[in-house]
């Protein structure tokens, strides 16, 4: 792979990660999209649920796609039709909610079950494509500065969307704001995917083509043969609980506060200025960092969070920060898993690697659907918790973790 190659695929993956931040936002799984839930009147068992399809059971179906996908070649065209299937159900989701007056609220419920479930499966289809195609496509020595750029940049559009978010939900009253802000997700998205088209694939090395049985057999293979990769998943699995757990707060937040419009504004805005402070940070030290230290760090905000909540439950403002220490988590976590799984994989192996990543995190799949009956059974004091030690225990494997640079000159030539 030649340096124009790899600038021109840089940049494409840059558009793509400036439209996506401005998307990301109006279509926001932490708050956006579990409080279009509570407001068409679901409880904590069915924002567990709906939890669970979103940050994990998208994760589940990717051992699936992984197993197609693996046997390609190119995988562009995978990436871009993924994307246009998140796109077609934000926009179905928006027209259900702009006319959701007009039916009743087990329907309105169904709908957004449906919908954001195809939202988050198309999304891991994509995201196979996407992890492969950027690990082969932009060179080694320019990665960090890529996800430290991309996250540092975005962060511009990122707040300036959560300004609009906020005035939306401020200015328009339920149900047209809900429909506004996922019709705007769908159009950035789009011009999000515009990107794509621009990237110059080089092709996977695919040494022998495998049935999906034979693509099965190799994942205890795989995971036994590589302790990086069975550490990394002990880790997602424990510290990604940290990143289920958000939506709890919003919950536990409408028990304390009431579920106002301008305070869910408020909520979105100080989380994205904690994402966009972390990702400045990371950027001025992306050439110092390390992912072992960053999994460290996320792994103590994730063990207080829920701790904090429980603590400072009837201070508003300390409230809004704990919501800009959740944005801190969540870019510095997305940061570091990311840059371990392209660390620990090759180009070969990273697509594969990709969805065992996906299907193997299952707790964080299940958890937040068992932290649902919890909360109505227990309460929010034993389940946060709960969360809490569950958390901790990923200590152990960060330890073990050998993030050591591997050599990736071979497999680009």
């Amino acid at each position: 792979m030649t340096k124009k190659i790899s600038k021109v695929n840089f940049t494409a993956f840059i558009w793509h990660g400036i439209f996506l931040s401005l998307a990301s936002n109006f279509m926001d799984v932490h708050t956006i999209i579990p409080s279009i839930l509570i407001k068409a009147g679901g409880g904590s068992i069915l924002l567990g649920l709906l939890t669970s399809i979103m940050i994990g059971g998208s994760g589940l179906v990717q051992i699936v796609f992984a197993g197609f996908l693996s046997n390609k070649e190119h995988k562009k065209k995978s990436l871009i039709l993924g994307v246009n299937l998140r796109v077609i159900a934000l926009l179905f989701l928006s027209l259900m909610i702009f006319i959701s007056e007009a039916l009743a609220n087990t329907s309105l419920i169904f709908s957004i079950f449906i919908l954001i479930s195809i939202f988050s499966f198309s999304g891991s289809y994509a995201n196979i494509s996407y992890v492969d195609i950027m690990g082969k496509s932009i060179l080694q020595e320019k990665r960090k500065k890529f996800f430290s750029l991309k996250q540092s940049i975005s962060s511009i559009g990122i707040i300036l969307s959560a300004i609009a978010v906020k005035k939306i939900l401020k200015d328009f009253s339920y149900p047209e704001n809900y429909a506004i802000l996922f019709m705007a997700a769908g159009i950035l998205l789009f011009i999000a995917s515009i990107g794509f088209w621009k990237i110059n694939e080089i092709p996977t090395r695919i040494r022998k083509t495998r049935s999906f049985k034979e693509y099965l057999q190799t994942i205890p293979k795989e995971i036994a043969n590589n302790s990086n990769l069975k550490n990394y998943l002990y880790i997602i699995n424990y510290l990604g609980l940290s990143i289920g757990f958000i939506p709890f707060i919003i919950l536990y937040a409408n028990k304390s506060f009431g579920l106002s419009n301008n305070l869910i504004g408020d909520f979105l805005l100080y989380k994205i200025i904690g994402m966009m402070i972390a990702s400045l940070v990371l950027y001025k030290r992306s050439k110092n960092f390390e992912y072992k230290k960053l999994l460290y760090f996320s792994l103590t905000l994730g063990i207080f969070l829920p701790v904090l909540s429980l603590a400072f439950s009837n201070n508003i403002f300390i409230y809004k920060f704990i919501f800009f220490l959740t944005g801190v988590l969540i870019t510095v976590f997305k940061i570091s898993k990311d840059g371990v799984l392209v660390e620990i994989s090759d180009n070969e192996n990273r697509a594969v690697y990709t969805g065992i990543s996906g299907a193997g995190n299952i707790l964080p799949t299940i958890f937040p659907l068992i932290a649902g009956f919890f909360i109505s059974i227990l309460g929010y004091t034993i389940t946060f918790l709960m969360v809490s030690m569950i958390i901790s225990l990923s200590i152990i494997y960060i330890i073990k973790l050998n993030c050591k640079k591997r050599d990736y000159e071979e497999d680009i030539k």
